[in-house]
């Protein structure tokens, strides 16, 4: 079979409604646009995007506003006093909080300083609030950050 003998099936194509061809046609006088109104009219009609005169979608919508940084890294807040309930022999690390079930395991961890700092911990974060930091060191432990 060569490709100029190729042709669709039978019912593949149907013939196209000639409108407006008189009444013996079945698509005479209004050839299917009912009768009147602005969709009856010849010309471009009405826009798509039109909503019967209702407020537009992009007008109900509240709007985007301001910047959203797409290079951002998140990280997961853990005071300082939830270090006791984590530290496994004085080391906090992400898989210890990840064990005890306050982080998830691919969670970047940032300590902040709310509570008290009872025993002396090695803290393992991603980030470290600068007043956490002091709180840790003054109890004689020590913050290592994870890169």
């Amino acid at each position: 079979m060569k490709q100029h003998e190729m042709h669709a099936p039978k019912g593949a194509r149907r013939p196209i409604r000639r409108l407006g061809r008189g009444i013996g046609a079945g698509q005479g006088k209004t050839a299917g646009r009912g009768t009147k109104g602005q969709k009856a009219r010849s010309g471009p009609g009405i826009p798509g995007w039109f909503e019967g005169g209702q407020t537009p979608i992009h007008m109900r919508i509240p709007k985007m506003r301001g910047f959203k940084n797409r290079l951002r890294k998140p990280f997961v807040a853990v005071n300082v006093d939830r270090l006791a309930a984590a530290s496994v022999d004085g080391k906090v690390t992400p898989e210890s909080l990840a064990a005890k079930g306050l982080v998830r395991p691919d969670a970047r961890i940032k300590i902040l300083s709310n509570g008290q700092v009872k025993d002396r911990y090695e803290v393992h974060a991603h980030a470290v609030s600068a007043p956490a930091r002091e709180k840790i060191e003054a109890a004689g432990g020590s913050v290592v950050l994870i890169g």
